[in-house]
């Protein structure tokens, strides 16, 4: 039997396209980034504009370029002129959640990117929803290994704030999740193994933070594919490691468009 497999990352918030991401598939994957937390491309969208306004997102878009301490300063300057930034940020999430996991159409394998707040997905996940995070699923008999979230500099315990907190892993937490998966057909991470053409965002024109540990169970195990997004531009969007294809399944919100896979 043939499964059709359709494929998406870095959705944001476009739900209108993600009820249609299932159409005419078996299974939907979705390698995470739901929340719209920051819209680089409409700048009075996402969290962060509906709360501040398209020229806070346009500052906060000039320095993501730039060194991250100012950045961060800029953010938490922002967070400064809420009572309780946490709690509107929250409500913020939620309703992009509950207008998302209605979204789902088809039996969904779903793990965390790095602005997503997995510990709410529960609350929003229908019984078509698997959340997936540092085990192994089994998909039409292919065995298909899920690593979720972003990866925090070596030695850094984290990068949020009383506002805000993303996924981020600490390298020890993202390198036993993805020791664990074992006997893989298929690696489905939301970040992408740590070589710098698939890091690389030719449009924002910095490198994202890939993962060593991936490639050290590319290395190791010998799937056939890995799957990842959220380097949305990328400069090479597939590449071979070994038999590994390793391929970056696109930037939806903006795409609409699935990989599509069939196994």
């Amino acid at each position: 039997m043939v499964v059709r497999v359709h494929v998406v990352s870095d959705v944001h918030g476009n739900t209108e396209a993600l009820a249609r991401a299932g159409d005419g598939a078996d299974v939907l994957i979705v390698l995470g980034d739901l929340i719209d937390f920051v819209d680089y491309h409409d700048h009075s969208g996402g969290i962060l504009g509906r709360i501040f306004g398209p020229d806070a997102v346009r500052r906060f878009a000039e320095l993501r370029t730039g060194a991250r301490d100012e950045l961060r300063s800029f953010a938490r300057s922002l967070w400064a002129r809420l009572d309780d930034p946490a709690a509107v940020i929250e409500e913020e999430v939620r309703s992009q959640y509950e207008r998302l996991f209605r979204s789902f159409t088809v039996p969904t394998y779903a793990t965390p990117g790095n602005v997503d707040l997995p510990h709410l997905w529960t609350e929003y996940a229908s019984d078509l929803v698997t959340i997936c995070d540092g085990v192994v699923a089994d998909i039409g008999g292919v065995r298909v290994g899920f690593v979720g979230g972003g990866l925090l500099p070596e030695g850094v315990r984290s990068l949020g704030s009383a506002a805000w907190m993303p996924y981020l892993r600490t390298q020890q937490d993202y390198a036993a999740a993805a020791a664990a998966l074992t006997g893989l057909d298929v690696v489905a991470s939301h970040i992408p193994p740590a070589l710098p053409d698939l890091c690389y965002d030719v449009v924002a024109r910095h490198e994202e933070r890939g993962s060593p540990h991936l490639l050290e169970l590319i290395d190791r195990e010998r799937p056939e594919l890995a799957l990842f997004g959220h380097v949305h531009q990328p400069l090479a969007p597939r590449m071979r490691i070994g038999r590994t294809e390793c391929v970056n399944v696109g930037h939806f919100q903006r795409t609409e468009t699935p990989y599509v896979l069939c196994w």
